[in-house]
């Protein structure tokens, strides 16, 4: 990786001819590669705040042209992309490379996993990012949190769900280990972009959709097919988002830029948390008025997720040292949150209401 390209260009560009490193001159142009279209509340928004953040913290020294996804690379590829350097820097859910290495679902969000909240606390005082760290090295790319949706939507379904019976068969778009959960469930799991969601639920060529939660499903229109949505997302509690650089590239900035690099992905990650619960909260109302039925999973049918769930995550310990090695740092902390969360933010909630 030439120093000079990417300091002076950004990556995928040819170098231009300068009297001096860009990096001496004191500013920094570099591309952001996301997964995300960038006018998609949340996800998109996330990248294109950062970016905003980066520019006004360093007073214009270093700045972002943000491609949302298939603009610079498809929404699947921006790790590789960054990684082999044709991209310094990325912004993506990290378990849209689980393909490479299984372990970074539990950098996103995993079935009957943690809360938004429960997981940022593993990730910044209990080993979380210190093992994404080690594992990403390995990749050439540093990780920054950036980001969770919350607590999100179990999925939209052309017809009601009244038992596991109902699920058999179906074909349902559904990212992460929660498709392999599904599977087990019976049901035919099939990953697509957010920007094909839609077509393929109203084409018929799949019967549901999870996507994420009730902002982000209506501003995708999927309460133009189906008025019936199930909640919540046992499949995906909450799904993390990351800003993504080569550690080439990141090498390369002075440590002033690399500090505003990471204080930028940790406003982006908590104006993120806020937006999600803020919005989530208007949405649902407004597409309650608009007569979407938010429904519980049938008891058998949570039960049945739980069984596929502990086989696949038992199966992908005894396969992957790298997710055992994640899960003996989650598995404590996530037990102590659970009795902590049953002994006083449950109580809190029920009895509020």
């Amino acid at each position: 990786m030439k120093r000079r390209t990417f300091l002076a260009t950004g990556a995928g560009m040819t170098a231009l001819p300068l009297a001096a490193p860009a990096i001496a001159q004191g500013r920094v142009q570099w591309n952001l590669a996301s997964s995300f279209p960038t006018a998609a509340p949340g996800v998109g928004t996330n990248v294109t705040r950062y970016a905003e953040l980066v520019r006004a913290m360093s007073d214009g020294r270093m700045e972002f042209t943000v491609y949302g996804a298939g603009e610079l690379v498809g929404p699947f590829q921006v790790e590789d992309a960054v990684q082999a350097g044709n991209a310094p820097v990325g912004h993506a859910p990290p378990y849209y490379s689980a393909g490479r290495e299984p372990a970074t679902h539990w950098f996103t969000g995993v079935p009957f996993g943690m809360t938004s909240a429960e997981h940022v606390a593993w990730l910044r005082w209990g080993g979380g990012q210190e093992i994404w760290d080690d594992i990403y090295a390995e990749r050439n790319l540093k990780p920054f949190y950036s980001g969770n949706s919350n607590t999100q939507s179990g999925g939209w379904f052309k017809n009601r769900i009244t038992s596991v019976a109902d699920l058999q068969g179906l074909n349902m778009r559904i990212a992460g280990l929660g498709g392999e959960m599904m599977r087990h469930v019976g049901v035919n799991a099939v990953l697509m972009p957010a920007g094909e969601i839609f077509t393929a639920l109203q084409s018929g060529a799949i019967d549901a959709a999870e996507w994420v939660g009730p902002m982000l499903d209506r501003a995708f229109g999927l309460q133009r097919i189906t008025n019936l949505c199930y909640v919540p997302a046992f499949a995906e509690p909450a799904a993390a988002v990351a800003i993504i650089f080569n550690t080439d590239a990141w090498a390369e900035l002075p440590a002033d830029l690399q500090a505003i690099c990471g204080a930028a992905a940790h406003a982006a990650a908590l104006e993120m948390h806020a937006q999600f619960d803020y919005f989530n909260a208007q949405a649902m109302q407004e597409l309650r008025d608009d007569g979407v039925e938010f429904l519980p999973f049938p008891d058998d049918v949570i039960a049945a997720m739980r069984d596929g769930w502990d086989r696949v995550r038992e199966d992908m310990r005894a396969a992957h040292p790298s997710v055992a090695r994640v899960l003996e740092s989650y598995e404590p902390w996530f037990e102590k949150s659970r009795a902590y969360s049953r002994t006083m933010t449950e109580p809190l909630l029920s009895g509020r209401l």
